[in-house]
């Protein structure tokens, strides 16, 4: 399996692409700045939203229980599961009540983290992605290369070609054409579901509800139509209550793309006559992330993208090279929960700029957490232990210190290939500069 590095280094290669996504995630930045200065109360819904993330947090337990009770006096049926393989069996196991073949889903990064396109697939149903961008990557088997805007990776002659293979549409990069293209496709598919399955924004604990939020329309056009709606909700996605809500929606569009508030937020308390709507509570790893003190405040995610926008490491490497469902700053300090030795190299993906932290609208301390991770996965590294030692020892010693430095001027002048070979498992692929006529310190006696 290859790494954040290796994968970076195939998506550099095309210096235009990586322009190009740069420029444009910089341009969404932008976006967000403008929508943020717009409102003089911002900095007090960053701390409000934080605060209510944090209570939320430390009170999981019984507001989850809270949440149950109220939703299931409310008629929506409430499932648990503790991992992704048991997310994906309930999902399987009603639909195969139901006799279903094929669904239709709105975006949803619990489903993408359970893997439960493939999962279902191999049991012989169809999943339909009706978000556009989630679409096009389905289409051509990629992931998402962005929790907010899946295909930002594509341009329009990408997936204009995409529709030519797909649509047999006349190729094209006009955006109004192709989307038109898109919604005419999907109608029948929408027209013919029985069952609808979306992620969860925001849950209610005090009223047993939940929020979905699309610019689309596509999650409100499935489950109205639907017979059955089946929703994955992360456990942390749990308000206190309703009243609440309101510091969330004024945070997350504006964070994500700029704008005032999400096209459509659709709330969710009960069925309508002859229908059903499942609630599945999903665990996957955050219980554990909970008891961490250092990182539990990385569960106060709300999934807006806007650490991603303004990462001067993403936006040059793109989504698909941190090879993790949630890519990014925020994924950098999630996925090594899941699996340290897969993504050992994420943490070290940053500059540690603080530009993340400084933009995320619940406040969580990306950069500290990413500093912390590289702590960990550096105890379990005894090479860069013993490189941590040894440079400690010389830098701690003078004398050492200018010995060490004349020796490595030396060899770096007369054998620089020998030296870049030697420091490749420190500088991956990466040569060093060529060396200086001369050091600082010979510099220094001349012209001090």
């Amino acid at each position: 399996m290859k790494g954040h590095p290796q994968q970076s280094i195939e998506f550099l290669k095309n210096e235009g692409r990586v322009n190009w996504h740069d420029e444009t995630l910089w341009w969404v930045r932008q976006r967000r700045d403008n929508a943020a200065h717009g409102l003089t109360e911002w900095e007090r819904l960053r701390e409000k939203a934080s605060e209510i993330k944090d209570y939320t947090l430390s009170h999981l337990d019984e507001l989850l229980l809270n949440f149950e009770e109220k939703a299931i006096q409310n008629g929506i049926r409430v499932h648990w599961a503790g991992d992704a393989k048991e997310h994906n069996q309930i999902v399987h196991r009603i639909l195969k009540e139901k006799k279903i073949d094929f669904v239709v889903k709105s975006k949803s990064m619990l489903t993408e983290e359970c893997g439960l396109n493939h999962f279902l697939e191999e049991q012989g149903i169809e999943v339909i992605d009706t978000d556009l961008g989630e679409r096009i990557v389905q289409w051509m088997q990629q992931k998402p290369s962005h929790i907010v805007l899946p295909a930002i990776h594509l341009k329009k002659g990408d997936i204009g070609a995409v529709f030519t293979e797909k649509l047999g549409l006349p190729q094209t990069n006009d955006a109004q054409v192709l989307t038109e293209a898109a919604r005419q496709d999907m109608r029948k598919y929408f027209v013919a579901s029985k069952v609808a399955l979306t992620g969860v924004n925001f849950g209610l604990a005090k009223e047993g509800a939940f929020v979905v939020c699309t610019n689309e329309g596509n999650a409100d056009m499935g489950v109205h139509i639907a017979d059955v709606h089946i929703a994955s909700m992360g456990i942390e996605k749990l308000i206190p209550k309703q009243e609440h809500l309101g510091v969330f929606l004024r945070l997350l569009a504006r964070s994500a793309t700029g704008q005032p508030i999400t096209t459509y937020s659709s709330h969710f308390r009960s069925p309508s006559p002859g229908k059903e709507i499942h609630l599945i509570l999903v665990d996957n790893g955050r219980s554990a992330i909970l008891g961490k003190p250092d990182f539990r405040s990385s569960l106060k995610c709300i999934r807006c993208g806007a650490c991603m926008n303004t990462c001067p490491v993403f936006r040059k490497t793109g989504g698909h090279s941190y090879e993790s469902v949630i890519p990014g700053p925020i994924g950098a300090i999630l996925s090594p929960h899941k699996d340290p030795v897969r993504y050992k190299s994420l943490p070290f993906a940053s500059s540690l700029c603080g530009s993340c932290t400084a933009v995320c609208p619940v406040k969580i301390d990306i950069d500290k957490q990413l500093y912390l991770w590289r702590q960990e996965l550096s105890k379990k590294d005894n090479m860069g232990r013993a490189a941590h030692f040894l440079a400690g020892e010389i830098l701690a010693s003078p004398s050492w210190f200018n010995f060490g430095s004349r020796s490595f001027y030396f060899f770096h002048k007369k054998f620089p290939a020998l030296v870049n070979r030697l420091l490749k498992p420190f500088t991956g692929k990466r040569p060093l500069p060529e060396a200086a006529p001369q050091t600082f310190r010979e510099w220094y006696k001349k012209n001090a």
